[in-house]
């Protein structure tokens, strides 16, 4: 026993004998924190590895060791590698304190011209992904929309709604903020912002009580590019491409002393083709009835984006900014539909109607935007003000023009008509939002923050026929003024610390929200309010070998979109009717992911497992009535629970290879009963997207992807796989200051979406492509800048993705 004792005395202070070695890791450039870096701390005689880690989130890092001498490595994908030697730890008590370490991007001496290091296409820490737009070159000459259906985790259908993980409860932002773009139309307005004045795009798929609620599957910020170097510099782009697509854009930077000017500005002509059929079967007792529908269509849009404003640095702590955005878009659109009908057999051809819609569509959207940042002597310690205002509108103009004939040739006047569709859509908001962040102690952090906004939208929507005698009046039904009124208030606040290996996060969001719907005409109200709490957790183990993990939590809402909720019909095609539901009530979700980084010296690989389980789960339920034409309305299922697992890799075999994986496999549990007891679904899926890009002689890089989404079952249907292959090259001229890319999507022309939905009383199989193969010739000419821009930087009006 004594002798146990004496061992004990002799082991227990040689294991608390240890000093440490702290510091900073961040981008040299921008002054961003550098997460998840590689840190290994070895011995100064032999280079024997003593500790390895990894910085946390915020870039900071504390290594443990036995006092001696030692030197270390500090690695990031994409950067040189730094070293200090001569650390000297002479006790238990000492303290290496090494400051901030500011890590440069590699770069690479060819026959005394300079290449500067590239930026990675792909940038992971355990709760965001950041996807650097210019280093994929399938997006040149693209839109907002494309680039999204380009990046791992996400999808985009058809009608340019995005999905995460398979979900299209997805927040989108712009510049970390919303957006008219996306207020009306969801993802589909994203197709009219051009990929150009793009930078990157960032991904969290379980954010914190920072982030506002709304989105179960996550958020998916935009971020538009701004420079802040001294002097001028700029970026020019021009744009071919079939089916046109022609455009150009500039995005131009002046910074003198404390005032930095910057100016963004793009402007596109395109003419984008789609074709659809769809086969149904309505039955009715012994009788069946069949339709055999087409479409083809064609939409020439003209688009003007520009944003501007000016950064005024009062001083080195203090900074204002005020910018301006103006999008425009005037779009054309003519789809021809024919409608053949069969009663009992497809041999009974009882009429065949031809209808036309021709619409003319206007779109101006501003935001004005002012924002305050002020940074206190501490690093950590800021204090940020923004306020925004958004004003859109959206008039639209359709005459619709239809004949029919009877299965003898005979005409068909009862279907012979010509109606007129007239839309005006408006939306006006504010947004006031302050954020306060507060370091703690050596590693912890205090954030708060409170948010309001006040958004008022209208759509005046009326419908007229022409008579026999000329004159035209109202088809009953389609003629009324809605109004939604919507005011939410938040508050959040959240705190973090580290112990050891371990940091953690715990974040609370109070959230009221006020709606109001009114159809003015038929005096019907709708109001409701609601209050809810959203807590999140996130807790980091930092492992050795550079591995860490993440455990995260957070509670989610999805309130309905103004379409969702709008109850008017959209009626190019009168067989198939979509509309909102005045009625529809948010969807709450709790989510958990558990997310692993883990960094090899020519790989990194990130992968998660998820669990998201989601209360009046929103779906558009399909019904069919016995004249054989279908509604489409969202409905509020029981619930969804939602089970999978997510993969994401980037490796470089060799120097002229690198390759891109993503895959994601999932669950999907619906149950409908409450709507109907046939209307449900479980579902075993996954997509797929490899993108691997090669670096040829002459100074050329040549990228091919392929996508694969298998087929998945839908809670009153199928759909069917989808897959596309796109490939691009590119050619850097001029001493690297002008690149020429010339790429192709959907090389083969397989992107189509293929459903199958079933009903008590009808079945139908659609195909649908409204997205044809592309192929455009893009030439971009940088001024003063380099072919890869910085890491990413923090700008004032929100580009970082954050706030409350």
């Amino acid at each position: 026993m004594g002798s146990l004792a004496l061992l004990l005395a002799l082991c227990l202070p040689v294991s608390a004998q240890k000093a440490r070695v702290i510091g900073h890791v961040q981008d040299k450039q921008s002054g961003s924190p550098l997460g998840f870096a590689s840190l290994r701390l070895m011995q100064e005689t032999d280079s024997q590895v003593v500790v390895q880690g990894l910085s946390a989130a915020d870039g900071a890092f504390t290594l443990e060791a036995l006092p001696g001498s030692y030197l270390l490595e500090v690695a990031f994908m994409g950067y040189q590698t730094a070293v200090f030697p001569d650390i000297s730890l002479k006790s238990a008590a000492d303290e290496a304190d090494l400051g901030t370490i500011a890590l440069e991007l590699k770069a690479l001496d060819i026959e005394e011209v300079v290449i500067e290091g590239e930026k990675s296409s792909m940038e992971f820490s355990l709760d965001k992904r950041i996807f650097n737009v210019g280093k994929d070159l399938s997006n040149a000459g693209s839109t907002a929309s494309d680039i999204l259906a380009n990046i791992p985790s996400v999808s985009v259908d058809a009608e340019g709604n995005v999905k995460l993980r398979g979900s299209d409860n997805v927040r989108i932002l712009i510049d970390g903020k919303p957006s008219g773009l996306v207020s009306f139309k969801g993802g589909s307005g994203l197709q009219q912002l051009q990929g150009s004045l793009i930078e990157r795009v960032e991904v969290i798929t379980n954010p914190s009580a920072r982030y506002e609620a709304e989105g179960n599957a996550g958020v998916i910020n935009i971020v538009l590019k701004k420079e802040k170097k001294q002097g001028f510099n700029g970026s020019f782009e021009v744009i071919t491409g079939q089916p046109a697509n022609y455009g150009a854009s500039a995005n131009l930077n002046y910074r003198r002393r404390n005032i930095n000017f910057f100016i963004n500005y793009g402007i596109f002509y395109r003419i984008q083709p789609n074709v659809g059929s769809l086969y149904q079967e309505l039955y009715d007792g012994d009788t069946t009835r069949y339709l055999f529908q087409r479409s083809q269509g064609e939409m020439t849009g003209f688009n003007n984006n520009i944003k501007g404003g000016l950064d005024f640095y009062i001083n080195d702590k203090n900074v204002l900014t005020a910018s301006y955005m103006l999008r425009r878009s005037d779009a054309h659109r003519i789809t021809n539909f024919t409608y053949e009908d069969y009663l009992l057999n497809t041999s009974n051809l009882s009429s065949i109607t031809q209808r036309q819609q021709d619409e003319t569509e206007d779109e101006p959207n501003s935001e004005y935007i002012l924002s305050y940042r002020k940074n206190f002597e501490r690093k950590g310690h800021e204090l940020l003000a923004d306020l925004r205002y958004l004003d859109y509108w959206e008039n639209s103009d359709q005459t619709f023009t239809q004949s029919s004939t009877f299965g003898d040739g005979s005409p068909n006047p009862g279907q012979t008509l010509i109606q007129k569709a007239l839309n005006d859509e408006t939306e006006k908001q504010w947004l006031f939002q302050l954020d306060y962040l507060q370091p703690i102690g050596k590693e912890g952090k205090f954030e708060t923050g409170v948010r309001s906004s006040f958004r008022d939208m209208t759509n005046n929507y009326a419908v007229t026929q022409q008579e026999k005698n000329g004159e035209w009046s109202p088809v009953l039904g389609l003629n009324n003024n809605f109004i939604y009124n919507e005011n939410i208030h938040a508050a959040y606040g959240i705190l973090g610390n580290s112990w050891k290996k371990i940091s953690y996060q715990a974040g609370l969001r109070a959230e009221f929200t006020d709606i109001q719907t009114e159809l003015v005409q038929t005096q019907q109200l709708n109001p409701r309010s609601y209050a809810n709490l959203f807590p999140s957790a996130h807790l980091t183990w930092k492992l050795p070998q550079d591995h860490a993990l993440q455990l995260s939590y957070s509670r989610r809402v999805r309130r309905p979109r103004y379409n969702e909720l709008s109850p008017f019909v959209t009626y190019s095609d009168n067989r198939n009717f979509f509309a909102g539901n005045p009625d529809l009530n948010p969807e709450f979700s709790q989510v958990i992911d558990m997310g692993h980084l883990k960094y090899f010296e020519k790989a990194s690989i990130s992968s998660s497992v998820y669990y998201r389980h989601t209360r009046g789960k929103v779906e558009r339920i399909r019904t069919v009535d016995e004249a054989g034409v279908a509604s489409t309305l969202p409905q509020n299922l029981l619930s969804e629970d939602a089970f999978g697992a997510e993969f994401t890799a980037t490796f470089t075999p060799f120097s002229w290879w690198k390759l891109d994986v993503n895959a994601n496999f999932f669950r999907a549990i619906t149950d409908g009963s409450n709507i109907n007891a046939n209307i449900g679904s479980d579902t075993y899926s996954w997509f797929a997207r490899q993108t691997s890009r090669f670096t040829l002689p002459g100074n050329i890089d040549f990228q091919v992807r392929g996508n694969y989404e298998a087929p998945q079952l839908l809670p009153q249907g199928r759909r069917k796989a989808l897959y596309y292959l796109d490939l691009a090259a590119n050619k850097d001229l001029f001493k690297g200051n002008g690149t020429l890319t010339l790429n192709a999507t959907d090389v083969f022309n397989t992107r189509r979406m293929r459903m199958s939905t079933t009903g008590e009383d009808f079945y139908t199989y659609s195909d649908s492509q409204w997205r044809r193969r592309q192929i455009n010739l893009t030439f971009t000419y940088r001024l003063n800048q380099s072919k890869n821009a910085g890491k990413p930087r923090r700008n004032l009006d929100g580009d970082e993705g954050g706030g409350s």
